[in-house]
């Protein structure tokens, strides 16, 4: 568990860390950083923490160990702080919240003399919701080791701490003015030598596992949601597999009611001779068309049925891949021992909380850092051309077949790479009349290069300086695509 607000105070007793300068500063996980301080001839290591269920400050006997790579948060600190001295430390009340004001000296450019800047160094030590925050002597937050743009952590929004009120509302509870709560003490930690000791030594045992339980219990949440969406797709593929592999029966069901003509719809079935199968037969109907409406909906799912089949079954076994590496992910992280390479992990894909608005209709998938969207009809195309795409994003299309669009959207400051312009190519021939003869080349441009064709059908639109691409189907690629779309599409 996280330490309580007597807990930190009473390790805030025990170290004498006003006047201390700052002389190294070291990230060793995603969720904590160690202080380097020296004063009056001593060393000193102060370790903060803000992993979920192991949220802390003491001192450390001896350095932590460096990450691999710099990390964001400490190298913003390193070139903000480093070298300044600690003016102030202090608890804010009761409310577990740590501030540590600093003060910097150091030459700038454009200035000819030393500048001396304040600054504050919050550490939030909630469980759950714990964070470090460096902020300016403006109010203004420079970084944080999280960053939550709805609580305005985030660099150059002001800083939202009431302090006063927090510190006024923490007096009225210790004066039991107010509603007390939980009331908190000194837990008798096992171990000798002082409370830092006692801390450093309780949490070096139980700290980090903590911090990955509640990591892996995230990851689990997220490949949970993933698993039940590709299970859900699988069911829905297997289904249509099914059914579209007993084609035959869609034309013959066609035909008996082409036979039925003259019977009168009263419900959503209607009772026939099967003069194919022998006996008699129900058939789904909608009983707001006619008979010959609805025999000719069956001769279309049909004709569909034959000609989808393939791209099912291969979809089908793009989803079972999928499984099967997904599981495979899963094994992997909950090998891994390293908390920083979980939550790096988890950065990566993302978590089962995170809420991401796409809303666009047809296929949509993210590969590598880009979104693809595929219109699968007339309506989806002009849908995402009139709302979905913007002038920047890339369109493609398969030359002289009908087809789908496939736009690229654009990232800032990007160009799209050669790997997801094949994807694109790959899916624009994929999903087009062109798709048997296993390639064919593919004419690509901006959208801001598109001209709607006057008085022609819904989408259509007329290129200019547009680029040629020659595409060979890839099964394996499509398969990896086929694979995204199906995670994607709920």
């Amino acid at each position: 568990m996280s330490l309580n607000w007597k807990e930190i105070d009473l390790v805030l007793s025990e170290l004498d860390l006003v006047g201390a300068k700052i002389e190294r500063i070291i990230q060793p996980t995603f969720d904590s950083i160690c202080l380097g301080l020296y004063k009056s001839g001593k060393e000193l290591d102060l370790y903060i923490s803000v992993g979920q269920g192991a949220c802390r400050i003491h001192s450390l006997s001896s350095p932590p160990k460096k990450p691999d790579r710099p990390l964001r948060f400490m190298e913003c600190l390193r070139s903000r702080i480093r070298g300044g001295r600690i003016e102030s430390v202090s608890q804010l009340g009761d409310e577990r919240i740590v501030r540590m004001d600093i003060l910097t000296t150091r030459h700038e450019e454009d200035a000819a003399e030393p500048v001396t800047r304040l600054y504050s160094l919050y550490a939030r030590l909630w469980s759950g919701a714990g964070n470090i925050v460096l902020v300016d002597g403006e109010g203004l937050v420079v970084d944080a080791i999280a960053r939550r743009p709805r609580r305005g952590e985030i660099s150059g929004q002001a800083f939202a701490l009431d302090e006063a009120s927090l510190l006024a509302q923490s007096r009225a509870r210790l004066a039991g003015e107010g509603p007390t709560g939980r009331v908190f003490e000194v837990r008798d930690l096992p171990g000798e030598g002082s409370f830092n000791r006692r801390v450093e030594d309780y949490y070096a045992a139980r700290g980090g596992e903590l911090s990955r339980e509640r990591l892996l219990e995230t990851a689990r949440e997220r490949f949970e949601k993933r698993r039940r969406s590709l299970e859900l797709r699988r069911a829905e593929l297997a289904a249509k597999v099914a059914e579209y592999r007993d084609s035959e029966r869609l034309r013959e069901l066609a035909d008996i009611l082409m036979a039925n003509q003259a019977q009168t719809l009263e419900s959503k079935y209607l009772d026939c001779q099967d003069f194919y199968r022998g006996g008699e037969v129900s058939i789904p109907v909608d009983p707001r068309l006619s008979i010959v409406a609805n025999a000719q909906a069956y001769y279309e799912r049909h004709r569909k049925a034959r000609s989808g089949l393939e791209e099912l079954e291969s979809e089908l076994e793009g989803c079972e891949a999928g499984l099967k590496k997904l599981d495979e992910e899963r094994t992997a992280l909950e090998a891994e021992a390293d908390p920083l390479m979980l939550a790096r992990a988890l950065a990566k894909g993302g978590t089962v909380r995170e809420t991401r608005e796409r809303g666009y209709p047809g296929l949509s998938l993210e590969r590598k850092g880009w979104t693809v969207l595929v219109g699968r009809s007339a309506k989806e195309n002009d849908e995402l051309l009139r709302r979905h795409v913007r002038g920047s994003d890339l369109w493609l299309h398969a030359r002289d077949w009908a087809g789908s669009y496939v736009f690229v959207k654009a990232r800032k400051g990007k160009t799209v790479p050669l790997d997801i312009l094949l994807d694109a190519g790959n899916l624009a021939i994929y999903y087009s009349k062109g798709r048997s003869n296993g390639g064919g080349d593919v004419y690509y441009t901006f959208v801001k290069y598109l001209r709607r064709a006057k008085n022609g059908p819904k989408g259509l639109v007329i290129p200019t300086q547009e680029k040629n691409l020659a595409v060979k189907l890839d099964e394996q690629r499509l398969r990896e695509l086929r694979s995204l779309i199906g995670a994607d599409e709920r």
